[in-house]
């Protein structure tokens, strides 16, 4: 429980951190001057212009007027409150309060305004049609050369979002704590102390629920140590519940407790940070079941009347079955728990009654009943009488030609498993989503600021083209953010090809050392691999050549910045006859090539190693990494059929392997013949653009009007056969892949037999068609592209299929 508060805790301050970035990107342009220095009208001017352009919703209030009120509110802003320009100019703004706005907010603003100084505050809006919306304002004043105050700017930034969020968030919270009250079974989290050579020798209760009373008998635990609850508590339970705080690794057992006289049924996990030495136990008292399996036993030397009482008495369900599966007698529990009377349940199959996805559980089970083996704790859903089924977990011993068998309601259990696994499922997708709304912000406010900065009519030729530069790099690097991300998801449409990895490492060798700097020196090593007749042969693997180079790369920096710029980087390639071990997957033998790189930096943490391979997650300073590089190396390596294993020990470097399947019998693919660049322009060459996106159909056929091609524009599959089919006819076809209906592959491949020889050009920026099935032999250009690109690779479509005519 502690942990899962602990996790929403976090995310509220994940919201915090992101409403931080969007304060400091919001409010940039209203900083006050440098001290000594004022703002001029004339600047002031040219603020409302920049105002009226921008997309962020502002207003400008008159200090100098009666009662401050606004004199200017862009379009943003009008659009966020429902207001028009006329509704809103003379008025002051407090008729956008309502009244469940906080007075003291109100108050800062007000004092600010005196003070002639900045002031930022939230307060509650109402819109034109009365609804409402969480508004962070941002007030600033601005001042004359003079020192006069002028206007004061007023800069919105809703976050409704952010607060519904923190809303969602605390209501998950308390649905959680509610569940947690309510359970049945007892729950508690301890946190564990060992002596000096590492033996667990007692715990304290850090949160128990309030079924732990009633399961154990022990109350008010919280803050005791158990030692001082119970002092004869044998040491088995200290030693079991050190090993997972130690190790990790979570256990499920059954277990008696001479000090209290009770049997417990006890799942257990370790929680939070490692050192913290923390565990988090779910159990139940199972000493009732535990004498009815006792009376069981004995039932096949005896029946007594104490075993009739307790087999009528138990809670739990009890039956007597055949190794064939036909039920010979069942306890009254089987009608009080699931609605089955025993008339209904004896001679019939226990299959009948376990749900179908459970069956085959069901089925292995009874074979190592048949096998004389004692079943522990099988979780399978049992059908109820009335509808549904519930959770039992049972615990059977076989006996002759039959089997005793109990099971325990566990309902609620996996109830709280599945709620502790879908809150992991929805943290990691927090994590994603804000990592990749973080770095592209940021994209997207360099292209934003350089595109405001064009609009101004007297922006000298040079600052122009740095402008647009810089918009051109940030879209290239957006581009590649999307390429890692699609990689990390094992999505990205890659062309793999055969080459010889001990060559393609020399080549990026040289970029290495470049990247690293002079003080780290790389050493690369490639094993000698022969065959049997002693002759050398080539690592030859089957992958995308630039995806390899990206992950090296990515590996390498990796590894420069864990030495701080200094040191030593060894990359080594060899042959490897199997993978190891490793995140739960077991050994998988093979013919591998291991690409390592080596360092010999500060190593992971133990409690990184896990996590390194998230997206977004890094250990670097803000602003030193997007936390994307080790993530595309796993995708790719998951992508091309391979794995990568990372070996650390802080203070002693880290090694990274990555496993690729090795290529038995292929030869290296052999470079395409180089063809002249294609000229930019279109020289009239006819080109069917087929794109749904209506800004990006019309962007790309003016573009191409503009570089001489002579173009039409379809804004399907089905518009686009139906315009081949007439007359003059087009040179080249060039699609999107994503669109409603037809996709561009099929649609490519239905030009391919109804127009022999009339080259197709595809184009997306990702594609589950692409991901798991290739081009299928079309040319491919990957978007966002330029426009030089575009033409570049349809004059090259154009003259392959001229080729093709000519050679007949």
């Amino acid at each position: 429980m502690d942990t899962e508060i602990e996790r929403l805790r976090r995310e509220n301050r994940a919201l915090e951190a992101e409403l931080s970035w969007l304060r400091e990107k919001n409010t940039s342009h209203l900083r006050q001057p440098e001290r000594g220095q004022r703002t001029s009208a004339a600047d002031a001017d040219l603020l409302f212009t920049a105002a009226e352009k921008t997309r962020m919703p502002q207003i400008v209030t008159d200090p100098n007027l009666p009662d401050n009120p606004i004199v200017f509110a862009n379009r943003a802003f009008q659009d966020l409150c429902g207001y028009t320009a006329e509704e809103l100019i003379g008025r002051n703004c407090r008729f956008l309060q309502g009244p469940d706005t906080d007075p003291a907010d109100v108050a800062r603003i007000r004092d600010a305004i005196a003070a002639r100084r900045d002031v930022v505050v939230e307060i509650l809006n109402y819109r034109r049609d009365g609804t409402t919306f969480r508004n962070e304002l941002y007030v600033s004043p601005v001042f004359t050369s003079e020192g006069t105050l002028r206007y004061f700017f007023a800069s919105q930034l809703d976050v409704t979002r952010f607060r519904t969020e923190e809303g969602m968030l605390a209501e998950s919270e308390a649905r959680y704590r509610t569940l947690f009250n309510a359970l049945d079974a007892g729950f508690c989290v301890i946190e564990l102390r060992f002596d000096a050579d590492g033996r667990a020798i007692d715990y304290r209760f850090i949160e128990a629920n309030p079924a732990f009373a009633r399961q154990t008998g022990l109350n008010d635990v919280v803050g005791r140590w158990v030692s001082e609850l119970v002092p004869d508590l044998e040491q088995v339970w200290l030693d079991t519940y050190g090993a997972v705080a130690m190790s990790g690794e979570a256990v499920r057992f059954e277990n008696g407790a001479v000090a209290l006289g009770r049997w417990f049924e006890v799942q257990a996990l370790r929680i939070g940070e490692p050192v913290q030495h923390r565990v988090a136990l779910l159990f139940n008292d199972v000493t009732d079941r535990r004498r009815a399996e006792g009376i069981l036993r004995d039932t096949a030397r005896e029946r007594t009347t104490e075993r009739d009482l307790v087999w009528r008495a138990s809670r739990d369900l009890l039956v007597i079955c055949g190794f064939d599966g036909v039920y010979r007698a069942v306890n009254p529990a089987w009608t009080e728990m699931l609605g089955w009377p025993e008339s209904s349940l004896v001679g019939t199959d226990f299959s009948q009654h376990v749900h179908p996805d459970d069956r085959p559980a069901a089925a292995a089970a009874f074979e190592g009943l048949r096998t004389g083996v004692v079943l522990d704790n099988l979780d399978v859903r049992m059908k109820m009488a009335g509808g549904g089924y519930r959770w039992i977990s049972w615990n059977a011993i076989p006996q002759d030609d039959h089997f005793y068998a109990a099971g325990r309601d566990v309902t609620e259990r996996r109830t709280l498993e599945e709620q502790l696994r879908q809150s992991q499922k929805l943290e990691a997708v927090g994590q994603l989503t804000g990592g990749v709304a973080h770095d592209f912000n940021n994209l997207l406010t360099v292209i934003r600021s350089s595109t405001d900065l064009l609009k101004r009519p007297d922006l000298p030729e040079e600052r122009r083209q740095r402008y647009i530069g810089a918009i051109s790099d940030t879209v290239t690097r957006a581009a590649k953010l999307t390429g890692q991300l699609l990689a990390f998801a094992r999505r990205q449409a890659l062309t793999p090809e055969v080459f010889d990895v001990g060559q393609s490492v020399a080549s990026v060798a040289d970029m290495v050392g470049t990247l690293t700097g002079a003080r780290i020196r790389v050493v690369t090593e490639v094993s000698p691999s022969r065959n049997r007749e002693g002759r050398d042969i080539p690592y030859l693997i089957n992958a995308d050549p630039s995806q390899f180079d990206t992950a090296l790369v990515n590996m390498a920096i990796n590894a420069r910045d864990a030495m701080g710029g200094e040191g030593r980087l060894d990359i080594g390639v060899r042959g490897a006859s199997a993978i190891p071990s490793v995140r739960a997957h077991p050994r998988i033998p093979g013919d591998f090539v291991a690409v390592s790189v080596r360092d010999t930096g500060t190593g992971i943490a133990e409690e990184d190693l896990d996590r390194i391979f998230e997206p977004f997650f890094t250990t670097k300073g803000v602003g030193q990494g997007t936390g994307l590089g080790l993530s595309q190396v796993f995708g790719f390596a998951k992508q091309s059929g391979g794995e990568v294993v990372v070996e650390s020990e802080p203070g002693q470097g880290t090694i990274f392997t990555l496993y690729l399947p090795r290529e038995v019998g292929r030869t290296v693919a052999e470079d395409a013949e180089e063809e002249p660049e294609p000229l930019a322009d279109g020289h009239g060459t006819r080109v069917l653009v087929v794109e749904d996106n209506e800004e990006v159909g019309a962007f790309a056929t003016q573009a191409l009007r503009e570089l001489g091609y002579d173009t039409a524009w379809a804004l399907n599959a089905e518009e686009a056969l139906a315009i081949l089919a007439k007359p003059p006819g087009f040179d080249v076809v060039f699609s999107d892949v994503v669109m409603p209906g037809m996709n561009g592959i099929d649609m490519a491949r239905e030009i391919r037999h109804r127009h022999f020889g009339l080259p197709v050009v595809l184009a997306s920026g990702y594609s589950h068609v692409l991901a798991e099935q290739g081009t299928h032999g079309f040319p491919f250009l990957r978007k966002p592209y330029s426009v030089e690109d575009l033409s570049r690779s349809l004059r090259r479509a154009v003259n392959r299929a001229a080729g093709r005519w000519a050679r007949g």
